[in-house]
């Protein structure tokens, strides 16, 4: 037999399969931790966020993408492309004994990064895993090569909390201290955002220098602009003083004008109410107050825009940031209920100091639930949307989605208004890798990067009894033990033209659909996982 033509063809596919190989994107996914959806300015906030900003404007923006309302069960959806509940996340870290509510990704479900290393990535990820705390739950165990952050949750920007101890890879670095150490930048004073950042830059150098043919997946999980509000000082004089003499009323209607022209939202869907009393009832020392509490909040999330920055400059240097698809998005809408009051956690016992003007020196820098920016900006954080993060009406699980892209899709400033999840970001990664996408429940959105799509979605959403199910341009929603409310999304996105009387039919019918999924995935009843423990296993 002549091995002439066998040999030929073998080159022939060897080389398709390096130039397929060289083709594949480095992937980056950004996520933030309780952000609002118009906080960042290329989705209508004030706050100055330019490098976002800059990849919004040279990439896509999406109005209607979706995370699941709560921190533990985004990360999950994120990473494995199935809702959460079928990851095993179905409320928080704490494992309940019951399959979808183990806390923690099960071990039968592969997650993102052990499918991109079996594909050829060099996996990476900083920041804040809070997807199980043993060993065997860790990021490392689940499919990254380089981790750096906690495997817990974090709650604190200057110093390291206890049960948040930090780790490089599998070995902990920092125990519980109130004077943490940057080991990279023993030098610099150790703030979150900015280490996180640090240890990001240095896996991809070393992903760069030692594999080099190698591309790469980092996945950065700031818990900016997460409570407490710690800020650096150079930061915040910046917005000292900015929302003192506006107020919440005038700029939540600032925002929803620039959301409009945007095109972000229809002007058909109105602005929804303010939770709080009107700026004007607050005298001059309140006001001075929120203003702080404000500039804080908008302080951290200017910081982390900023170390964004330095991702996206050393891709560049690296010649590597047009083949790069970059992805940024947000766990959960902004608190502002319970604790969460006006003043934000304003303390209501003697275990923290009042989070006042006068003794900032006191809160500034303490750690846990201490301070936070509270319901008036919540609900600014939120526009023009109702309701808070744990809650799934629209202020709880609406989220920015920007991609961006350039050797993956030509569109440039351009919106996409498919409604889209965050269980599509694992597909979504997968096919722009051009690896296998089986065993989920999210789409791809490469179709949608392309040109954006009308066709209708049945997505839905559980936690803590709070519940939705959104079929096409209808939403059913409920509160946890409230009736379910029906609204149309296509003329009230808002929330506010419950329909759910008018449409009886309408409501029955994305009630059954809600149920049977509730079902399928293991989502019980509020009440039944509340009363529910874990077995202690017999020795």
């Amino acid at each position: 037999m002549n091995a002439t033509p066998l040999l030929f063809l073998s080159l022939v596919l060897l080389a398709a399969s390096i130039l397929v190989a060289k083709k594949q994107p480095d992937i980056v996914v950004i996520m933030a931790d309780d952000a609002g959806y118009s906080d960042f300015g290329c989705y209508g906030g004030e706050i100055e966020t330019p490098v976002l900003d800059k990849l919004a404007y040279n990439g896509l923006r999406f109005s209607q993408f979706y995370n699941t309302g709560r921190c533990c069960p985004s990360r999950a959806a994120l990473l494995t492309g199935v809702y959460q509940h079928q990851a095993g996340m179905g409320h928080m870290s704490r494992d309940r004994g019951i399959p979808s509510y183990s806390g923690t990704i099960l071990p039968d479900v592969p997650t993102l990064a052990e499918r991109l290393r079996k594909g050829g990535y060099r996996t990476m990820m900083t920041g804040k895993w809070h997807l199980g705390t043993e060993p065997k739950q860790s990021p490392i165990a689940r499919g990254f090569d380089r981790f750096y952050g906690t495997r817990n949750f974090i709650d604190s920007y200057f110093t390291v909390l206890r049960n948040c101890q930090v780790y490089l890879d599998d070995k902990e670095v920092l125990p519980a201290t109130e004077t943490p150490v940057n080991h990279l930048h023993p030098d610099r004073e150790w703030y979150t955002t900015d280490v996180f950042t640090d240890y990001a830059l240095h896996f991809m150098d070393e992903s760069f220098q030692k594999h080099p043919d190698k591309p790469l997946f980092l996945y950065v999980a700031h818990n900016a602009p997460h409570f407490p509000l710690h800020a650096r000082e150079e930061d915040t004089k910046k917005y000292r003083g900015r929302f003192k003499d506006v107020g919440w009323d005038k700029l939540r209607r600032q925002r929803y004008d620039r959301m409009v022209k945007m095109r972000l939202i229809d002007k058909n869907w109105a602005l929804s109410p303010l939770d709080v009393p009107k700026w004007e009832t607050y005298d001059e020392k309140m006001r001075d107050e929120l203003d702080l509490k404000m500039a804080l909040y908008s302080a951290i999330i200017d910081r982390m825009d900023q170390n964004v920055g330095r991702i996206v400059d050393k891709l560049k240097a690296a010649g590597r940031l047009d083949n790069t698809l970059i992805l940024f998005l947000v766990d959960n809408g902004v608190p502002g209920t319970g604790v969460h009051d006006w003043r934000g956690l304003f303390a209501k016992n003697d275990r923290n100091p009042e989070t006042r003007v006068d003794n900032y020196e006191e809160w500034g820098r303490l750690g846990g639930w201490t301070s936070s920016s509270g319901r008036g900006w919540a609900n600014l954080s939120n526009v023009p949307f109702r309701m808070y993060k744990r809650y799934t009406h629209e202020g709880g699980v609406a989220t920015p989605l920007i991609a961006h892209w350039p050797a993956g899709f030509k569109a440039k400033g351009e919106l996409r208004h498919a409604p889209s999840h965050i269980i599509d970001v694992t597909p979504t990664c997968l096919s722009a890798a051009g690896l296998p996408v089986r065993g989920m429940e999210g789409k791809s959105l490469l179709p949608v990067f392309a040109k954006d799509s009308k066709t209708a979605r049945t997505l839905y959403w559980e936690h803590e009894g709070n519940r939705a199910v959104r079929m096409g341009d209808y939403k059913l929603v409920a509160a946890h033990d409230t009736p379910w409310e029906l609204y149309d999304m296509s003329q009230d996105r808002s929330e506010l033209k419950d329909l759910s009387k008018s449409m009886p039919g309408k409501a029955k019918e994305l009630r059954l659909l809600y149920e049977a999924w509730a079902k399928r995935v293991g989502a019980l009843p509020w009440e039944q996982v509340l009363v529910t423990r874990k077995k202690k296993t017999k020795k």
